[in-house]
């Protein structure tokens, strides 16, 4: 049988189910419900019909970017969160949704988190990342690009940080491993981390920047060509897709961690099977069965983002 020595396999991207006992895991899925709802209700009145597939276009790529684990330190693998370039380029309430929907498929098509914890994770990835990304670079909206460039970096930078400080306090506090050692140990490997998200989110705006500065905006239409850019949108993220099977088969800063404290043994298996790692059960663990997991999954986030916002969005008032 044909071997793929770059072949991409992630194990934990995501809190697994046995990390994080009943009550916390409970505690984060009342907070993140509450998010979800209020950012439901912030956003029926702000997009308007043109930017709302703009969700989907931006779900659809941190879905795919997120598949290509990037090499780091100790052989360590990290990979993008994306909350703050969602929250940067559609606003926080509308991040959050993004952020939302990538997680949630994730965690229920591809068992890459535990559906117990998704609460937790939805939090640290999606909302704590938002918060901090959108909060952060409002500070200098009006100022030059440069400056909201290195903003923008700094923000992507320490939302890996605080998700990796908040997700070792959840770990503390579930009796999963002490306190003075799970958060060295998880923000030692997250620092490094965060530089390839600041790296990947700056390049993202410069892009966007550059050739639509017009949708860094919260009130912002496509414009004409809306559709074209729309359709550019999904053909990179698809492309991204297809870079999956390069990436690094290293542990992420997470699983890292927890095999180096010894508590990788918790994460409990998933309850049932639909693609797992990744992949289409028929089609066996190789690249091209990565890159077609990858195409439907990241169809299926940009579908659910706008479904989303669809059935929940009232006319915006004239």
């Amino acid at each position: 049988m044909a071997t793929f020595p770059f072949f991409f396999k992630p194990l934990l991207m995501h809190i697994p189910d046995g990390f994080l006992n009943l009550p916390m895991a409970g505690v984060f899925w009342a907070i993140s419900i509450l998010m979800i709802v209020l950012a439901v209700h912030y956003t029926q009145g702000e997009l308007n019909e043109r930017r709302i597939p703009l969700m989907g276009v931006m779900a659809a790529f941190i879905f795919a970017a997120q598949m290509i684990n990037f090499p780091v330190v100790g052989g360590t693998s990290g990979h993008l969160l994306g909350g703050v370039l969602a929250a940067i380029t559609l606003g926080p309430w509308a991040g959050i949704l993004v952020m939302t929907s990538v997680i949630a498929v994730q965690g229920l098509l591809f068992q890459d988190g535990g559906l117990l914890v998704m609460g937790a994770n939805i939090f640290n990835m999606g909302i704590l990342t938002a918060v901090i990304g959108y909060g952060l670079y409002r500070t200098v909206a009006g100022r030059s690009r440069g400056v909201r460039l290195v903003v923008a970096g700094l923000a992507a930078w320490l939302s890996v940080i605080a998700g990796a400080l908040v997700t070792a306090l959840q770990l503390w506090l579930s009796g999963t491993a002490l306190l003075e050692v799970i958060v060295p140990a998880m923000l030692s490997v997250h620092v490094f981390i965060g530089i390839g998200e600041a790296l990947i989110t700056v390049a993202a705006l410069a892009f966007i920047m550059q050739v639509r500065p017009d949708l860094i905006s919260a009130q912002a239409s496509t414009g004409n060509g809306g559709r074209g850019w729309i359709a550019a949108g999904l053909a990179v993220s698809l492309l991204v897709v297809m870079l999956s099977p390069l990436a690094s088969a290293d542990p992420d800063g997470l699983e890292r961690v927890a095999i180096n404290l010894g508590f990788i043994d918790r994460g409990a298996n998933p309850v049932y099977h639909i693609l797992p790692d990744y992949t289409i059960p028929a089609l066996g663990k190789g690249p091209l069965s990565t890159i077609l997991a990858g195409v439907l999954g990241a169809l299926i986030v940009a579908a659910l983002s706008i479904l989303i916002v669809r059935l929940f969005r009232r006319p915006i008032k004239s």
